[in-house]
């Protein structure tokens, strides 16, 4: 994971679209960015300030995790401060709703940033109506336990800079951005249009276009154009097919072609790993080993 100071770091151009990443980085630690899919990216931070904030007017909305810390932390809207934060609270920030924050103290946050655009996108998916019909409203220092496990156990640990985890990042966007939309819309009492799976033919067509692509990084978008779909109902009839998520499909695939070129390619390990999209020799050991029990070197020992 990167480390960058607000005194050094230059953050890329395209996280400066969003207010609510502008006015942190001028006194927070940046952890680290990186970009979930259909315009959404993510930030990583560490605050340790008394200091006012105020967001004002973002064109996008925010989900907020205190993933440590945030006690101190205040929510200025009328006479009285709204408090209640901490590990594991959330903040829901719409689109074009400014806010005042008092932080106090130390916090880490995670916060993830979905362009209006893709929102709009997601409402017409879902609902097939209007995306001025469904809003999104304002919740601040609130328990949603999907929220934390997913930034936990499905954001955090992956690696933002890596062509292996691509997938991943874009299915865990997807996914908060899907949960956004079922329980904190104000149209909750809408249905989700639901499909059937993808036919045999396009089945064939998304798994031909992976195992020709496994060097290079891949998402849920490029998986989807290849299928004609768009992103949302792709990631569920695609799952209802082939009984998993994208992402896990696709790193399933990699793992697989390292083993075959374990058993029969003289290639090197770090080799492997190029060709079968990990960032390194360590990062295809680590996932192989969680995926076999083995590391590679092991497992070309014992298979061939």
């Amino acid at each position: 994971m990167s480390q960058f100071s607000r005194s050094g770091f230059q953050p890329n151009g395209r996280y400066q679209k969003f207010e609510v990443f502008n006015q942190l980085i001028g006194d927070a630690n940046l952890l680290r960015a990186g970009d979930f899919g259909d315009s959404i990216s993510a930030a990583h931070w560490r605050r340790k300030a008394d200091v006012m904030t105020r967001y004002t007017d973002p064109d996008h909305h925010t989900i907020s995790l205190y993933v440590n810390g945030g006690t101190g932390i205040q929510r200025h809207a009328g006479a009285d401060p709204l408090t209640g934060g901490g590990p594991g609270r959330c903040c829901l920030m719409p689109a074009f709703m400014t806010s005042d924050w008092l932080v106090q103290g130390e916090v880490e946050l995670f916060h993830l940033y979905i362009p209006h655009a893709a929102w709009e996108r997601a409402v017409v998916e879902a609902f097939d109506i209007e995306p001025n019909a469904v809003e999104v409203p304002e919740k601040t220092f609130f328990l949603d336990p999907l929220i934390e496990h997913t930034v936990r156990h499905a954001m955090l640990p992956l690696d933002w800079d890596v062509a292996a985890d691509r997938m991943a990042m874009s299915n865990a966007g997807q996914m908060l951005m899907g949960h956004m939309l079922r329980s904190y819309s104000t149209r909750r009492d809408l249905d989700f249009k639901v499909r059937g799976g993808l036919s045999p033919i396009v089945k064939r067509r998304v798994i031909d276009f992976v195992d020709a692509n496994l060097d290079q990084p891949l998402t849920i978008e490029e998986l989807a154009d290849v299928a004609d779909l768009s992103t949302y109902h792709f990631a569920r009839m695609f799952r209802k097919t082939l009984g998993e998520a994208p992402h896990k499909f696709v790193l399933r695939r990699r793992i697989e072609r390292a083993m075959e070129m374990l058993r029969g390619d003289p290639a090197s390990v770090a080799e492997i790993a190029l060709a079968t999209g990990f960032s390194s020799q360590a990062h295809l050991t680590t996932r192989f080993a969680s995926f076999t029990g083995l590391t590679p070197a092991k497992y070309r020992s014992v298979a061939q």
